[in-house]
């Protein structure tokens, strides 16, 4: 069964979209069937996965107003082995049309549904806002990933991001739940990273990931080529964490279908 997971922010610079190209190129690693749905405008998702997003002739915002299939818009990213549905500047339009549509807010999950059965994650990078696309990845979700930078501030916009997903879930989807809060661009050596990390797990316990991630040059280097710092330095700190970080989730999942 499919696992859909927003990963999301409403705070910028926290390392989202970073985190959404290295960890659908982890699971991919680990033998998972990955789709990863840019659903910022900004197109930085599509074009850390290697898909040039100025040479896109349809993209998710065609998806969205009803213009095209999804399985016609889907591109495969250079050098790992998922899916992208990419997206650029045109999905700022999709955000307009989408307010006078029928179910709005429902578009993304119904237009994911004739190819949803072909993969076993689909991660969805949201933009840095709550816009018309972050609800319609939160309705289409079972789950939030919120990466978290461990500085001052950090905590506070948490804070309005949970009060948005009880929303969802109130309003448009029972389902959805917080899937985890990941530490990113985490400093060893900075005391206030260490105590917001403290914080973190006495606030929220397992739903922190027991893997960080740590600053590191190869994670910030590997966008500029359009690549995952998996394949840019599959032995860097940042490329170890992230293959880490899939287990751990992939190990939770199985966790909980047992369970069930």
């Amino acid at each position: 069964m499919v696992r859909i997971i927003s990963i999301a922010n409403q705070k910028g610079g926290v390392g989202k979209t970073t985190t959404a190209v290295n960890l659908a190129s982890a699971l991919a690693g680990v033998r998972k069937r990955v789709l990863l749905v840019d659903l910022d405008p900004q197109g930085n998702a599509t074009m850390g996965c290697g898909v040039d997003k100025h040479e896109l002739e349809v993209s998710a915002c065609d998806v969205l107003l009803e213009n095209t299939p999804v399985r016609g818009v889907l591109q495969r990213s250079t050098g790992d082995e998922f899916d992208v549905l990419p997206s650029n500047t045109d999905l700022t339009a999709a955000e307009v049309g989408l307010m006078n549509h029928p179910m709005k807010e429902r578009r993304l999950i119904l237009s994911l549904k004739p190819v949803q059965d072909s993969y076993d994650y689909i991660l969805i990078d949201c933009p840095p806002s709550l816009s018309m696309l972050t609800i319609n990845a939160f309705v289409a979700s079972g789950g939030v990933l919120v990466p978290l930078q461990t500085e001052y501030y950090a905590l506070e916009g948490l804070s309005g991001l949970l009060n948005t997903i009880e929303q969802i879930r109130e309003y448009y989807n029972p389902e959805l739940k917080l899937e985890g809060i990941l530490r990113t661009m985490h400093d060893i050596r900075n005391r206030l990273s260490a105590e917001v990390s403290r914080q973190l797990i006495e606030h929220f316990g397992d739903e922190v990931f027991r893997t960080i991630i740590p600053r590191n040059v190869r994670v910030a280097e590997a966008p500029s080529h359009g690549q995952s710092v998996l394949l840019y330095d599959r032995y860097s700190r940042g490329a170890v964490s992230y293959m880490a970080l899939a287990s751990e989730m992939v190990r939770r999942h199985e966790s909980q279908s047992t369970s069930d």
